[in-house]
């Protein structure tokens, strides 16, 4: 018998943690996000049905124009981490809709094989960033808005060895 998820009112999510051959991690700048905290990872849904890997690779396609040909899956975070939306997002019109009370994510750590050149934030019809960069991934909780940093500390911890050292 499976065991009842614990976030049925969770809106179901991937995150990815992409590596180049350095060890740095991919951040993406928020588009249209006042800063400080604008930068962040990919993530993105999961549609019904559909495999958490394979939302993954589809959502890193969507957001930085990277195909599954160029990466590697090389870890993942067992289950669920999962993060609540603040009352102001979830009173939001945009959000209230939805009624999700937050994200629960599936987070993959993968390698990227390409080049610099592969990355195309406008590949996608819906834009998700206006800038990306290589940084390291001790600095990610950091970057991220207050309400996802237990998310993003425990995603920094579970792939550290995956880092640049």
């Amino acid at each position: 018998m499976s065991e009842p998820d614990p976030w049925p009112h969770h809106r179901p999510n991937v995150g990815i943690a992409l590596f180049n051959e350095s060890g740095q991690v991919w951040l993406g700048r928020r588009d249209g996000t006042p800063g400080p905290w604008n930068w962040q990872l990919p993530q993105g849904g999961i549609d019904s049905g559909e495999d958490a890997r394979a939302a993954a690779l589809r959502e890193l396609e969507e957001e930085t124009g990277i195909p599954a040909s160029a990466v590697t899956i090389l870890d993942e975070i067992p289950g669920w981490v999962a993060y609540d939306y603040p009352p102001d997002v979830r009173e939001d019109p945009r959000f209230v809709k939805k009624r999700h009370l937050g994200q629960k994510q599936r987070w993959f750590a993968l390698r990227f094989h390409g080049s610099d050149s592969d990355i195309d934030l406008e590949s996608h019809a819906e834009v998700e960033f206006d800038a990306w960069r290589w940084g390291e991934l001790a600095e990610i909780p950091d970057l991220i808005i207050p309400w996802k940093r237990d998310v993003y500390v425990r995603v920094a911890d579970a792939f550290q060895h995956l880092a640049k050292a």
